[in-house]
């Protein structure tokens, strides 16, 4: 970034320069404990869903204080001295801004290379430089703050809000932001903090075409990640849950990877080029114009070139504009018969949210709704350019004839867009200017209890470690939401495994007990580093830090469970396999042993003889050898086993007792819980009682809703929740959008007038030009104010008669 700082100090009296970093004697206490977290009574949450905390990928954790109005940088070791803990200096560095905050801060973001913090809030929009800065009072750093988009953007003449702030991936200067008046500006902090690098009028349906406000309302947008033209691909969400793409967006002097462009640009020669298609050649050609005009090493150097980074040039097709690619829809299966221009809600409420995560070679896309589903999606084919021509952008040039600005009308393709089905040949989709449909992958619901009228907020993040763990923070606490299951990355893997839904892990709660209202969170922030550790830190409404460490091995193993299989009791298992008290060898007796034959004269042998003591002492020895052993064998297993059996028999024995004991304490309460029962059944006559009294009364009889009356009883409820607000929104910017006009127009008028005397003709017809489009535009806010006042009265209509 170009920025001019002063970086001299304030003091005059400081001989060197202040360390900005802890030195190595100052205190290193985990971060969890720091001072500047001790816990207090009073809550110092916002009013709106916030988001205070932020870390610069390294060492630095900023945390914005609300009562104070200063950020507080803290520095941080991570995994140091012990693998899984977070250490953080005792002492922090309080940065203030040299103008003051008239506004509250709900959400700070830094940038990529950690020189400048966006504040962002309902009312307010600025940047805070953390370099370049001079020493306040008590040891105070004071740092250069500027609001953004002042001119357009909470000004006195004009309600316009920001829907989303967010910092681009590949610029350390760019941001963009979405705005209430329907509009995504570029804007270029190095150059201007008031006029946009890049607008784009964003034109959903065509004008008087729309069936519903929440139609035309955008609430979110992101940007895409490392993966072909998503790198180039903006993603926007409006109201009613559609997701449409703008592509190409590039900033004017971003860096990008050589690898990553030359990669898009092979890719637009394979397959846009050498297509049968006319159309796919028409679009591919354009798109290596494009690439060639924006990145023009690509055309001088070979592919094989020494370069590493390649910078965005300002360019701009002059005779087309880009087109607002959408709605995405669900890619279909070859037996559907659904028709893909009827959009239908699946979830509850309106879209809020809206988050993009690479995981590997997946393009996921999460919505959040208010009424607690995450809807998750993945894109089913690749992004590519598209053009609308005839459809020419505005160009801001300086003295030199060099861009450095434009705006543009992005408008979506009329008419129905083709089906796409999952069995559809490839060649038969690429490059022919089609948007890329959605694998829907799961709908989950987080069960967030419904106590307030717009719902549940919820925030997105995706882990650092793993993109396959993504993070919900809503007003109940924190959910992680691990992805078992990602289409191309299993299929480019070779692996055949079965689709698993997402699974769902509670991490934090902020209900202290059941059934109470939860305290929100008024930070949330997730730390890695490069030796795969990851961390969770949070900061609570009473400025309370928790730091907890989120474990990644084995999560994306499989969990095989036999359902079939029965588990054992343990009367089954002990008769199946019985302890054993005696040997089995004992039990089955001593070793039969055959005698040997003897001679048919043995009987007639004398015992005294020495054939008769030979044969004597043979038997002796058998004999010895299978009952004498056997009963000392048996002596010693009744002498080891006895104290053992004694044990036995006394535990069966107390084991006895206590059942005797229980046998009579069920005794003792049968009286009573007869008594209960009897109580049970006569106040069950007696709910049966009034139950047939509340029939008899003349409400009861009353009919109830029909299908067509409970279908306009629920676009009644979704025009209230929804439709409502968003015609609101949209008839206020319409009138912010006039009365701008009307300005810029007088201011016009009069310059020409002092300029061109004569030629009063010419003033004259624009202005009876703008006489009639201001009618036309008083008319139909008189009409869309006739129509809110209709609903309304209906409403109070249907209230009333409940």
């Amino acid at each position: 970034m170009r920025f001019n700082f002063d970086l001299t100090e304030s003091n005059p009296n400081s001989s060197s320069r202040k360390s900005l970093t802890p030195k190595e004697d100052i205190q290193w206490v985990p971060l969890q404990n720091h001072p500047l977290f001790a816990s207090s009574d009073e809550d110092t949450a916002p009013r709106s869903p916030s988001n205070l905390l932020a870390w610069d990928c390294a060492s630095r954790f900023y945390y914005w204080d609300s009562n104070l109005r200063c950020l507080h940088r803290i520095s941080i070791r991570l995994g140091d001295p012990e693998p899984s803990s977070v250490l953080a200096a005792s002492l922090s560095k309080v940065l203030q801004t040299d103008a003051e905050i008239n506004f509250e801060v709900n959400k700070i973001s830094i940038n990529r290379n950690g020189s400048a913090m966006v504040l962002s809030g309902t009312n307010g929009l600025c940047v805070m430089y953390l370099y370049g800065r001079s020493f306040g009072k008590d040891n105070a750093i004071v740092c250069r703050t500027v609001s953004i988009g002042s001119q357009i953007y909470f000004n006195e003449s004009n309600v316009i809000r920001t829907r989303r702030v967010s910092w681009h991936p590949y610029s350390d200067a760019h941001l963009g932001i979405l705005s209430s008046d329907s509009v995504f500006r570029l804007f270029d902090l190095s150059s201007d903090v008031l006029k946009p690098e890049q607008e784009y009028y964003l034109q959903p349906v065509e004008p008087g075409r729309s069936r519903n406000a929440a139609s035309i309302c955008p609430v979110d947008f992101s940007f895409g990640g490392d993966h072909l033209w998503d790198r180039f691909s903006v993603f926007l969400l409006f109201s009613d849950g559609s997701v449409y793409i703008l592509c190409p967006i590039v900033p004017f002097g971003s860096v990008h990877k050589w690898e990553s462009v030359l990669e898009i640009y092979s890719d637009a020669e394979t397959f846009g080029l050498k297509s049968a298609n006319p159309v796919a050649v028409n679009n591919s050609n354009r798109a290596i114009s494009w690439l060639e005009a924006t990145f023009p090493e690509l055309a001088h150097e070979s592919k094989e070139g020494g370069l590493s980074t390649l910078k965005a040039h300002p360019y701009a097709v002059f005779d087309a504009s880009l087109c607002l690619q959408g709605p995405l829809r669900k890619v279909h299966h070859g037996g559907e018969d659904e028709d893909p221009a009827v959009s239908v809600a699946e979830c509850e409420g309106r879209a809020i949210s809206f988050l993009y995560d690479l995981a590997s070679k997946d393009s996921i896309l999460v919505t959040a709704w208010s009424g607690g589903q995450m809807q998750i999606d993945a894109l089913a084919d690749e992004i590519q350019p598209v053009w609308m021509v005839g459809s020419p952008p505005r160009l801001r040039v300086n003295s030199q004839d060099h861009i450095i600005g434009l705006a543009m009308l992005c408008e979506s393709i009329s008419g129905e867009l083709p089906v796409v089905k999952l069995d559809q040949p490839h060649d038969n989709t690429v490059w022919l200017g089609h948007p890329p449909p959605l694998l829907r992958l799961a709908i989950v619901d987080l069960a967030l209890p419904r106590k307030t009228e717009s719902g549940s907020y919820i925030s997105m993040f995706v882990d650092p470690v793993m993109p396959e763990r993504i993070y919900s923070v809503h007003d109940g606490g924190i959910d992680s939401i691990v992805l078992h299951f990602l289409p191309f990355t299993s299929q480019s893997g070779g692996k055949d495994e079965m689709v698993r839904t997402p699974s769902v892990h509670p991490v934090l709660s902020t209900c202290q007990v059941e059934n109470s209202t939860p305290s929100p969170l008024c930070g949330f922030i997730a730390l890695s580093d490069s030796f795969g550790y990851s961390w969770i830190a949070v900061i609570t409404s009473n400025q309370e830090c928790v730091v907890l460490e989120m474990r990644t091995l084995n999560l994306l193993l499989p969990v095989h469970v036999d359902m079939e299989k029965k588990s054992e009791t343990v009367e089954e298992w002990t008769n199946r396999n019985p302890p054993d008290i005696i040997s089995k060898e004992l039990l089955i007796g001593p070793k039969v042993v055959l005698v040997p034959q003897g001679s048919p004269n043995l009987r007639s042998v004398a015992a005294d003889s020495i054939e008769g003591r030979s044969t004597l002492h043979q038997y002796l020895n058998l004999f010895h050898e299978n009952y004498v052993e056997y009963a000392h064998k048996v002596y010693f297993e009744l002498e080891h086993h006895g104290p053992r059996l004694k044990r036995i028999i006394d535990d069966q024995h107390a084991r006895l007792g206590e059942a005797q004991e229980k046998l009579s304490k069920v005794r003792r309460k049968q009286s009573g819980l007869e008594d209960r029962i009897n109580n049970a059944m006569h106040q069950h006559n007696l709910l049966e009682q009034r139950l047939h009294c509340l029939k008899n009364l003349p409400g009861a009889h009353k009919k109830p809703l029909s299908k067509a009356e409970r279908e306009f009883k629920s676009e009644l409820d979704h025009f209230t929740g929804v439709g409502l607000d968003a015609l609101r929104t949209s008839i206020d910017t319409l009138r912010a959008r006039l009365r701008r006009f009307t300005q810029s127009s007088k201011g016009d008028v009069a310059n020409q007038q002092m300029k061109i005397g004569g030629r009063n003709y010419a003033l004259d017809a624009q202005i009876l030009q703008l006489k009639s489009s201001i009618a036309k535009l008083s008319l139909l806010n008189s009409e869309n104010t006739k129509k809110v006042k209709l609903v309304e009265s209906v409403l109070k209509n249907q209230e009333s008669s409940r």
